[in-house]
């Protein structure tokens, strides 16, 4: 495989992670990345000390947090993504996080074994709020293949949002 799938999604916190209104999500930190861990396709996810992302600062926003990972394929990105074990804070998001104004979520290929900054990442969200997906940072719904070609969008994706 020459090329991987990296993803990264962003998210404002509507409180610390240490507040009563939070504690739900965090409480399934552990136990939803080591479901990304074991899920096929899953190659590697960026985590500070205590095994999360959610200490690692991309701006100068303490309540901004980041979730980035490299997958084999967006297929087995998308599985984890609308998985059982995922799926519920997938669902329950509105009640820990605003809404951005800008794209929160950016995938893009990678050389296979390249590891992405976050400086990299925050480019391709910053790519997709300047003109949109593309070959070179796109979401789940407006996917393209490593050679650039835009890629069918799965059934029942919702094609008017900008956003997840």
């Amino acid at each position: 495989m020459d090329h991987e799938l990296a993803q990264v999604n962003v998210a404002r916190l509507r409180d610390p992670l240490d507040a009563p209104e939070t504690a739900e999500f965090v409480a399934g930190l552990a136990p939803v990345n080591a479901l990304a861990d074991a899920a096929p396709g899953f190659v590697w996810r960026l985590q500070g000390e205590a095994g999360d992302a959610t200490g690692i600062r991309v701006g100068a926003d303490p309540m901004l947090i980041v979730n980035l990972s490299v997958w084999e394929s967006i297929e087995a990105l998308r599985a984890f993504v609308y998985s059982e074990g995922h799926l519920p804070y997938l669902r329950g998001r509105r009640a820990w996080f605003t809404r951005l104004a800008g794209p929160s979520l950016a995938c893009w290929w990678v050389a296979a074994g390249h590891r992405p900054t976050t400086a990299e990442a925050m480019a391709r969200l910053a790519r997709i709020e300047a003109v949109g997906p593309g070959p070179d940072a796109f979401d789940l719904r407006r996917p393209y293949d490593p050679a650039g070609a835009p890629l069918a969008a799965p059934a029942g994706a919702a094609r008017s949002r900008s956003r997840p």
